[in-house]
């Protein structure tokens, strides 16, 4: 079967459209990060997106900062911008930090982190733990119900006072252990663990990153979606937020 020319053409047309339309927005988003300067200086852009606000673009800076600007960098505007929707206030910036952070996790090798997990899986959840965080060590008590509501959780560095802190020196004890798992457990115990530390290790990129998303203390869970979710949850209340039926 044969297509007609003047269809042909129009299909050809429109496939052109697209091409140049996704070409001039490509170079409209290079364009502004190039002109993105302050007291002369380049801005760190490392990422320019649409917004649904006409004539304003998401800027987001290497360190995470976001902030919006005009197509010529010559008004910024900074904050949340929200969405007047039927069903009420729309964060559209949190959207796009959740989606950036969901993001960032995917990257990072399971191997790298500490997992538990049961039988079934219904859900994941990342979570930037410090073993010497009460609130830390108690949710780590509920792991085991965790896992048995279909919950797997997987563990990332945190240590809230920093690196050269006691909690930064007993993560690095737990990724460096043979079994991190139960050097984990161990450490929520607060038991003393006897292995070094000079490992190569992930912890100092996990903090940093955990920086990076916005991570400000311990527990922080993170959402599939990329919702963070500060402090300490229930069991319950987690499966409820994670819409499981228990």
């Amino acid at each position: 079967m044969t297509s007609s020319l003047p269809a042909l053409l129009s299909r050809l047309l429109a496939a052109s459209f697209i091409a140049v339309s996704a070409s001039a927005l490509a170079s409209t988003h290079q364009q502004l990060a190039e002109r993105l300067t302050v007291n002369g200086e380049p801005m760190p852009v490392e990422e320019v997106r649409e917004t649904p606000l006409p004539g304003f673009f998401e800027v987001r800076l290497e360190n995470g900062e976001t902030f919006y600007s005009d197509a010529a960098g010559e008004y910024f505007v900074v904050g949340d911008i929200y969405q007047n929707a039927d069903s009420g206030l729309i964060n559209i910036t949190e959207q796009g930090r959740n989606e950036a952070r969901a993001q960032q996790l995917a990257s990072i090798a399971e191997q790298d982190k500490v997992v538990f997990r049961g039988a079934e899986t219904r859900a994941v959840v990342n979570v930037f733990t410090d073993p010497t965080c009460p609130y830390c060590r108690k949710l780590h008590q509920e792991i085991p119900q965790l896992n048995a509501m279909g919950i797997e959780v997987h563990y990332l560095a945190f240590p809230r006072s920093g690196m050269n802190a006691e909690g930064g020196r007993i993560l690095q004890q737990v990724w460096c252990a043979d079994n991190p798992s139960e050097a984990m457990s161990a450490a929520k115990r607060e038991a003393r663990l006897d292995n070094g530390y000079d490992c190569d290790n992930p912890v100092e990129d996990q903090y940093h990153l955990g920086l990076d998303v916005g991570v400000q203390g311990t527990p922080a869970i993170i959402l599939p979606d990329g919702r963070m979710v500060p402090g300490y949850v229930p069991a319950e209340r987690l499966a409820e937020m994670l819409d499981i039926n228990q």
